[in-house]
């Protein structure tokens, strides 16, 4: 069923049908994650891979996450481990991203890997991408469904002000809940978190009784690029306003209800604040805003996600 946006889709069977098609016919199309809404295309297939790059103007040696099913499906494409194994039963289906070695016999296509013999994988968990999943012969890359550098989407809506007509197929599945990107986890050697996350470091250490390691590697994975989540105006942190035409994030009960500002969490409740971040970025970029100045987000569990996005928006 349509709504008053041409391409823009409410998921029923029909619907269901026509995107298989177009997934098998190597087409990409905008779908609904938990996390944000993603630009899907087959991960097996290089003229998808190469539309989904254009799509968003992507370097090319930024890797995409591919999206499976269950185990059986991925089991194909990479080498499992006892760490995966473990947290895959605690958090999947969920928002956690794994980086794995890749099999030889792999098809995925190496531009979605950028040439690396790793691959990062993520098993989602919302009911319609899960029904997608289930339909398709083929796993599929899915980054956010934006222009590189940019935020992330969290509605159908976002996706089509992203991109209009140029996708045959946006499926609205309601406003994205978890409102960031996944955690990624890097478990080629020792565990090392390359993107915090909802699923925070703790949670990962009591799973896997080791503590996770600290230092830096290459461009493994989504969300390591140094500017990224940016909403197209200048983000400063730590800082107040200068003006009224400058907007204010913060982040507590402490502040008033103030016209230039926009509280993450009125409870200082991390994960609310999470949920509502890209929205009230885009909230506040569509009402003319010329500045985005943040207030100090607490820089523990969920709060280093936050921070990390803020950090890479404000570069």
């Amino acid at each position: 069923m349509k709504n008053i946006y041409s391409n823009i889709y409410s998921f029923d069977k029909i619907i269901l049908k026509k995107t298989v098609r177009l997934l098998e016919q190597n087409s990409v199309v905008g779908l609904p994650t938990e996390t944000v809404y993603g630009l899907a295309g087959n991960a097996y297939s290089k003229s998808a891979i190469k539309k989904i790059f254009k799509f968003k103007k992507r370097p090319s040696h930024n890797p995409l996450i591919i999206h499976y099913n269950n185990l059986k499906d991925a089991k194909q494409d990479v080498i499992f481990n006892k760490s995966f194994l473990k947290l895959y039963k605690k958090f999947c289906p969920g928002p956690l991203t794994f980086v794995l070695k890749k099999k030889a016999k792999s098809k995925i296509s190496s531009l979605a890997t950028a040439n690396l013999n790793t691959v990062a994988i993520r098993f989602p968990n919302h009911k319609i991408i899960k029904n997608i999943l289930k339909s398709i012969d083929s796993p599929l890359a899915m980054p956010s469904a934006n222009i590189s550098s940019g935020l992330s989407p969290i509605s159908a809506l976002d996706v089509f002000k992203e991109f209009k007509k140029k996708l045959k197929i946006i499926i609205d599945g309601g406003v994205s809940k978890v409102g960031i990107e996944s955690t990624v986890i890097d478990l080629c050697t020792k565990p090392r978190i390359l993107r915090p996350g909802v699923i925070v470091e703790r949670d990962i250490r009591k799973v896997l009784k080791v503590n996770l390691s600290k230092k830096n590697l290459k461009l493994r994975s989504p969300g390591m690029m140094r500017k990224h989540y940016s909403p197209g105006i200048p983000v400063i942190l730590g800082q107040t306003p200068k003006s009224s035409s400058h907007a204010y994030i913060v982040f507590g009960k402490k502040y008033k209800n103030i016209n230039n500002y926009f509280n993450l969490s009125k409870k200082a409740n991390l994960k609310e604040a999470a949920a509502n971040l890209y929205k009230i970025m885009r909230k506040i970029k569509d009402k003319g805003y010329k500045k985005i100045y943040v207030s100090k987000i607490p820089k523990t569990g969920l709060g280093l996600a936050i921070n990390d996005r803020l950090k890479r928006a404000s570069k």
